[in-house]
């Protein structure tokens, strides 16, 4: 157990990036050197006040009853409305350090995500998106390396590459690495101007809108006092922050949470294609509170608003093809509650 604790503690050294998407963008996995006002230190993304770095995570999340309205988008393919009684969903992180020394940071995470879906009339599993769902959760199996590299004490670069194996197979599937494999991946330049501001511009190659996508990454970190703060990265996730103690944080904000998943639909017309896709896009407006239980033990509990973007199923094999079925999933309030371990605080005090 205490090698245990000095590996979550020095991954508070290297740190872990505020939430911004359960798939794709910066995920829990870097916030880094935090809680050193040394002006000689060297160039990190991260600020005064920010919460503690988490090493292992377990999330479960519920949205309530919704309607789902689906529209055959070919002749062959009928329209379906169902109601879902209830969307459960379970996350479960864990990150190491590879690397850690000042001038150089490498951090090793991995992560598994379950969403399964309950429906209220038992005739909805007669269309086959609704079945496939009802039957088999979505699932994600995921890796991932960040890098942080400070340049001087001014300037810094973040890289991170992720591999997911997203679809609904089951345990005793044979999961195939062309047809669930998905990467993403980002990089940073950013400025450290000082303990209370840091800042960055790149890019970022992910699924945060429902398909693999570039787009451009502004990280923006600022402490404004001993109780307010923000922390960004525009336009996938943006957090207001008030610190009520050391103890217990209140985050406000909104994020875009997206992915893609390999699912078998083995009913015409779906079984002519080699691998059907559906793509899934939502953002949430959202009220997070952080506080500490004992010592290394956190919980959070979070609740807002989800307005769902895309829930779409394409021929996987297309990039750029047309829709095979366009679903309008009605908005919803969620909750999720979390537990998370941080560093002790007699070890950050060695």
């Amino acid at each position: 157990m205490k090698r245990f604790f000095i590996l979550v503690g020095i991954l508070a050294l290297i740190g872990a990036e505020r939430q911004a998407t359960a798939q794709g963008l910066f995920s829990d996995a870097l916030r880094a050197a935090r809680d050193s006002t040394d002006p000689q230190e060297l160039a990190n993304p991260s600020v005064l006040g920010q919460g503690k770095s988490k090493g292992v995570i377990i999330r479960y999340e519920r949205l309530p009853r919704f309607g789902m309205h689906s529209r055959g988008q070919q002749s062959t393919v009928e329209d379906a409305r169902a109601d879902v009684l209830r969307s459960n969903r379970f996350e479960f992180k864990a990150y190491a350090p590879l690397v850690n020394n000042p001038h150089f940071k490498l951090v090793l995470g991995g992560g598994y995500f379950l969403e399964e879906f309950n429906y209220k009339e038992p005739e909805t599993q007669q269309y086959p998106l609704y079945q496939r769902l009802e039957d088999k959760n979505l699932r994600s199996l995921d890796g991932q390396l960040v890098m942080l590299k400070p340049l001087n004490h001014k300037n810094y670069i973040i890289f991170r590459v992720k591999g997911e194996l997203n679809g609904d197979y089951g345990k005793n599937d044979k999961i195939s690495l062309t047809r669930y494999l998905r990467t993403s991946m980002e990089a940073i330049y950013g400025w450290k101007k000082s303990p209370y501001l840091s800042f960055g511009v790149g890019v970022q190659l992910g699924y945060a809108f429902g398909r693999q996508t570039i787009y451009p990454a502004l990280l923006y970190n600022r402490t404004f006092n001993d109780k307010w703060g923000v922390e960004a990265i525009f336009p996938a996730n943006v957090t207001f922050r008030r610190n009520f103690s050391e103890k217990s944080l209140l985050y406000m904000g909104y994020r875009i949470d997206g992915a893609t998943y390999n699912i078998n639909i083995d009913t015409p017309p779906f079984n002519q294609y080699e691998t059907v896709e559906l793509r899934k896009s939502e953002i949430k407006g959202r009220l997070r509170w952080d506080r500490e239980i004992y010592d290394f033990l956190w919980f959070g509990l979070e609740t807002g608003y989800r307005y769902n973007h895309r829930f779409n199923v394409y021929d996987g094999r297309r990039r750029d093809a047309n829709p095979l079925i366009e679903t309008h999933i009605k908005d919803a309030v969620f909750f999720n509650v979390e537990l998370f371990l941080v560093p002790p605080r007699r070890f950050l005090k060695q």
